[in-house]
């Protein structure tokens, strides 16, 4: 298509994850291309080995990838997108040499989840579930959820804590897997597993709290999904968590507290918060943000100077 004149430097090609097989195809024809028919190229990065947690260290796979990266920020005409200030400066560290954006966000429908629910439940009508929707990988850190369970219904026994997994419960590390069995054949801990995507939703319809303790999630699609559903969201905050929040003290916790994470699930447990439906309404603009970024309307995202931390601290929204 470059070559026919199809593509033009006009035009840009978005990719929703960096790492995508073939790419090094791109740098070998645009080199060999004139400019006026090298378009745009924009990589949404979503960790990779700039995360140290990231499952790629866990499987011995970070020198590679780190090389492939270095290859990423080599193509002509390449922008990089990260999801938050926090992924822009491990990026920074990693000297990436590409401009980089902030887009503060995943790519999320709200109207799509909210059509798929139905009405949604009352507060005071939903089973006090603590419900955790993240992969049981090691990086989640399963370990504080359960030690949290074990403490929480120690005192209240009504209180159900519940794994959501959309296929069978696996980890990359046997042990939570054991540990959660354990937990279930005690009755404290539910695991749903299998979950079709709507039964999914019925199930955060009917939760109290969407609780999570990751090392990373660089935003998490788990949240917007709950916080459109009316459910409350318990987070640590660490890394991209603060600005998802907008800092928002009372549904964060310190990570890693178990004693503050207990006191701050007990009031969410109680009652609706008056923030809910906020992170969800500032991720359902994440696309809008990633247009205006393309079509070159987006340049206050930008984080490639030497200023790049001066937005940390400020509210998204």
């Amino acid at each position: 298509m470059m070559k026919n004149g199809e593509i033009t430097s006009n035009d840009a090609v978005f990719f929703e994850d960096m790492f995508q097989p073939g790419m090094e195809s791109l740098p070998y024809i645009l080199q060999q291309s004139p400019e006026k028919y090298r378009p745009k190229i924009y990589l949404r990065c979503l960790a990779q080995a700039i995360d140290p947690d990231d499952f790629v260290h866990v499987w011995g796979m970070s020198k590679w990838m780190s090389l492939y990266e270095q290859m990423c920020n080599e193509i002509p005409g390449v922008n990089i997108l990260a999801t938050n200030e926090e992924m822009v400066a491990h990026m920074r560290i990693a000297n990436w040499v590409a401009p980089i954006y902030n887009i503060s966000g995943l790519s999320y429908g709200k109207q799509e989840v909210l059509d798929r629910v139905g009405p949604i439940k009352p507060f005071d009508k939903r089973t006090k579930r603590v419900a955790f929707a993240a992969r049981f990988d090691q990086e989640k850190q399963p370990d504080f959820y359960m030690d949290l369970a074990q403490r929480v219904r120690k005192s209240n026994p009504d209180v159900e804590f519940a794994v959501l997994s959309g296929g069978p419960l696996r980890s990359n590390n046997e042990k939570y897997l054991t540990r959660a069995r354990e937990l279930e054949s005690k009755g404290d801990l539910k695991i749903y597993e299998n979950l079709k995507k709507d039964e999914y939703y019925k199930l955060l319809n009917d939760s109290r709290v969407l609780f999570n303790c990751a090392l990373q999630d660089w935003v998490s699609n788990t949240v917007s999904e709950a916080d459109t559903v009316g459910c409350n969201v318990l987070f640590p905050a660490y890394r991209s968590f603060p600005e998802t929040f907008a800092n928002d003290r009372d549904r964060m916790y310190i990570p890693w507290s178990s004693e503050d994470a207990f006191q701050k699930l007990n009031i969410l447990l109680a009652r609706p918060h008056s923030n809910i439906g906020k992170i969800s309404d500032w991720t359902d603009g994440t696309v809008d943000r990633m247009l205006d970024i393309i079509e070159g309307k987006g340049e206050q995202w930008r984080r490639d100077g030497k200023h790049y931390r001066d937005w940390v601290s400020q509210p998204k929204y």
